[in-house]
């Protein structure tokens, strides 16, 4: 039997907007051929947009709520130096992007059409400095241009560049993945880098930074307790705001991951148990924080997290361009699910990638663009965003595919109208799912209001295409029924479910 308790007054905690932030880097067409259009005078006299970026991508992301936006990279970051991207476009240096496919990028997209992007989106910006190849003084004086509304030099030529007053970027990541491509570091090593790099990272005027440490890949649990008892303040808070995490479902080896929409169900189950382990993850890295960090004032910060499969066939495999099916909604689903459990402790997510790289929510194809079944995910969990969380106890039934796993996640949350919501998944690739949700603190009285929306299809393959770019979205949901104390909820196949009751 599927049971589920909802302690319905119990909570204390908001769900934090930011873990349903979004990543961009410069990588394949996430920022050239998806958000940026005015590099390029043709696209940009067929495709409208406001300053070389698109409007269907603003619309398409303001309609999800899109918190916060993560750039330049990834990879990418600690091989960018933002002096290269400001000033005249015909004056920007160019570089080869030599993590990505080896293509020229020649920087018409720098900090200013960034920030741009990001007033347009309404979303905090989220920039990830250079410590692989950069130096302390350059990542100081992007933050001073950035942030700093006196006389100074780089206060100066930002006002030369177009921008008299400052942005005030609150989020700054200190370097990316430097165990690996931003500088093969050791914990030891790069703690020592970020409590350097850190110092001269300064806050100005009300733009109080929040400073996040380069985390631990996977289940790398030395790196989180080195990074955390080397950034303890001397009896005062912690030198960091957000420790990061990096974790990528991959449903078959690096060298030969599978393929986004042709997959039996095997793979399909594979993939679902490797999503799951992300909660392993979280629980684990946050007890190590606990030791450290027991008032939870450092928050965890998932800043990649998503699919990973082999590139569409007859792409350049530097981009990472793949498809998106139901499976990834499903994904997506679970995530969020382990995300709203865990608020006390994550604080922020970016989903990797936004357009056309990895999971996207977002493809194109010229001035064609379509939303993924990921974008409805997306979609259907923004009513958590800053909703406080409610306890919630799941019974299962579980499926046994290399090991044990259940079929059914949830999590919920009220509102500021007191709205209460219930997210759910069911990953069980063919059956419909029975499910007795007890909500504890609730008057489930036959004048409760309670609607629904549901994500599903056919088949578990199913993706939305430039020809086909409704197969996959949000339908309402009808698949409920009141029993005494109890609410009833049939859960279709492979489905994703929220209600809202109140």
């Amino acid at each position: 039997m599927n049971r589920i308790i909802i302690k319905a007054q119990d909570g204390t905690t908001r769900i934090s907007r930011h873990i349903y932030g979004h990543f961009s880097e410069h990588l394949g067409r996430c920022i050239y051929g998806g958000y940026w259009v005015g590099n390029d005078p043709e696209a940009a006299a067929v495709i409208p947009n406001i300053r070389g970026i698109r409007n269907d991508v603003i619309a398409a992301l303001r309609r999800i709520n899109i918190p916060n936006l993560r750039w330049p990279g990834g990879c990418f970051a600690d091989e960018y130096h933002w002096k290269d991207g400001i000033g005249p476009m015909e004056e920007r240096p160019r570089m080869i992007n030599t993590h990505w496919g080896g293509v020229t990028e020649d920087n018409s997209f720098g900090t200013h059409e960034f920030l741009d992007l990001c007033e347009l989106l309404d979303c905090e910006p989220y920039i990830c400095g250079n410590v692989g190849s950069g130096s302390v003084q350059e990542l100081s004086q992007w933050v001073e241009y950035c942030n700093f509304d006196g006389v100074s030099p780089m206060a100066d030529l930002r006002r030369k560049n177009g921008q008299a007053g400052p942005w005030g970027v609150h989020f700054w990541g200190i370097g990316n993945e430097s165990w690996g491509c931003g500088g093969n570091m050791t914990a030891e090593f790069y703690a020592d880098n970020y409590r350097r790099y850190a110092v001269y990272a300064r806050d100005y005027g009300n733009s109080k930074l929040y400073k996040i440490a380069c985390g631990p890949s996977g289940s790398d649990y030395d790196w989180t307790r080195v990074l955390m008892e080397k950034t303890q303040g001397c009896g005062g808070p912690p030198l960091l705001n957000g420790l990061s995490l990096h974790y990528y479902t991959v449903p078959g080896e690096w060298s030969c991951k599978g393929s986004a929409t042709e997959f039996n169900e095997a793979q399909w189950y594979v993939t679902m148990r490797k999503a799951y382990v992300t909660d392993e993850l979280i629980r684990k890295h946050g007890a190590i924080m606990d030791e450290y960090d027991p008032n939870h004032r450092v928050g965890l910060v998932m800043d990649e997290w998503g699919t990973w499969y082999d590139v569409e066939p007859g792409t350049n495999p530097g981009f990472l361009y793949q498809q998106n099916s139901l499976r990834d909604a499903l994904v997506a689903g679970i995530h969020f699910n382990i995300f709203n459990n865990h608020a006390e402790r994550l604080f922020m997510a970016n989903i990797a990638q936004t357009i056309n790289v990895l999971q996207s929510v977002i493809l194109t194809e010229g001035a064609k663009m379509i939303l993924t079944p990921t974008y409805h995910a997306f979609d259907m969990y923004k009513v958590h965003q800053d909703a406080v969380k409610l306890p919630v106890y799941v019974e299962s039934e579980t499926v046994n595919r290399g090991s044990e796993m259940p079929l059914i996640s949830a999590s919920a949350s009220r509102d500021e109208r007191n709205k209460l919501h219930l997210s759910l998944t069911n990953i069980d690739s063919g059956s419909e799912q029975e499910l007795r949700v007890e909500l504890r603190g609730l008057d489930l009285s036959p004048s409760v209001k309670i609607s629904g929306t549901v994500i599903g299809s056919e088949h578990i393959q199913d993706c939305n295409t430039f020809d086909d770019d409704a197969k996959v979205g949000i339908k309402n949901f009808t698949g409920t029924s009141l029993d005494g104390a109890a609410l009833w909820v049939s859960l279709p196949p492979h489905s994703l479910v929220t209600l809202e009751l109140g």
